[in-house]
């Protein structure tokens, strides 16, 4: 099924994406018709706010929606008036929540802030996650926790891609083998074991059967809960590395070999050398990581939300093999 093209929409209140939204029965809808598509049975029903009721899917089910004020009570609650909020979200029903919260980091001459990136869609094409791991990756292994970052220059949240792999050597060791970048498998896979067999029953209740408001909101709070890392990350280590690195103009060529669409390539340049210009300096990795950070969650595309946190991390781990080779 082709998707709609969609621009990414900015937001700094979450009441722009907590509007009411439903489930609609297909055989309530439609009463004296046999519905015989037993895959699909329920309408994903939203009210945005100064628009139309807006069917964003027909789900089975045994889909269960997460509204976005099951989100913002969760982390009212974990953070108070301690933090902002900067969304990106889509007429699709797509969401990309950024928690912006008080703790900095320099990288170069930057101030990045600490924040939390949770994703969540009313149309099934982007999972829920908490810092780009979905709620059964994270309960079924003792993953190390993700990290992002907030950088005020793109407005954009910076994910955490190598986290997972605990340790320099460890990341090192995986870019630079290629058979191995089929499955990524966090440093501490190899050793992890699945929790309580009754929790993660539990786990899977949650996403992949009815779940009750009251039981995600509580999974949720214990995980963001979990999420807080005053210490540096590997992944910020790797963005010292990449703001290190600069790259004359022969060598910007590198935009043509990057995994996304040639248009976005085109505004990734136009965004490397308006930063250039913006912040004085000469161009590197760092900033060619942010101009195609910006351009794959500002420009409109036929890309969801999900696609373009596959391509950014694509993108972040290209980059490092080619530094690191």
């Amino acid at each position: 099924m082709t998707y709609i093209s969609a621009q990414p929409l900015f937001s700094d209140q979450w009441d722009d994406i907590c509007y009411p939204v439903n489930p609609v029965w297909l055989s309530d809808l439609l009463p004296e018709y046999d519905i015989m598509a037993t895959d699909r049975q329920q309408l994903v029903v939203g009210e945005p706010v100064g628009g139309r009721k807006t069917i964003f899917g027909i789900q089975s089910a045994d889909y269960t929606i997460v509204p976005n004020i099951l989100i913002r009570e969760v982390v009212d609650k974990l953070f108070g008036n301690r933090y902002s909020v900067e969304i990106k979200h889509t007429k699709t029903g797509e969401f990309s929540i950024n928690i912006i919260l008080p703790g900095e980091l320099s990288i170069g001459k930057e101030k990045l802030q600490r924040s939390l990136i949770l994703t969540n869609s009313y149309n099934g094409k982007t999972p829920f996650s908490v810092q780009g791991q979905t709620f059964t990756a994270m309960f079924n292994q003792d993953l190390t926790p993700a990290s992002s970052l907030y950088r005020d220059i793109c407005k954009n949240g910076l994910m955490g891609w190598a986290d997972s792999f605990g340790e320099l050597p460890a990341y090192q060791d995986w870019l630079l083998k290629p058979h191995t970048k089929d499955k990524k498998k966090p440093a501490n896979a190899k050793n992890a074991q699945p929790k309580d067999a009754q929790k993660n029953q539990e786990v899977r209740k949650m996403h992949h059967a009815k779940q009750t408001p009251e039981l995600f909101q509580k999974q949720l709070y214990d995980l963001l809960s979990k999420q807080i890392r005053p210490e540096t990350t590997l992944t910020a280590t790797i963005y010292e590395h990449f703001q290190q690195k600069t790259v004359g103009r022969t060598d910007e060529n590198l935009f043509k070999k990057l995994p996304i669409p040639v248009q976005l390539a085109k505004q990734a340049h136009e965004r490397l050398r308006l930063e250039e210009r913006m912040l004085g300096t000469d161009t590197s990795y760092w900033l060619i990581y942010n101009a195609v950070n910006y351009a794959l969650f500002n420009a409109r595309s036929s890309l969801t939300l999900n696609d373009r946190y596959k391509l950014d991390e694509k993108v972040f781990h290209q980059l490092a093999t080619s530094y690191f080779a």
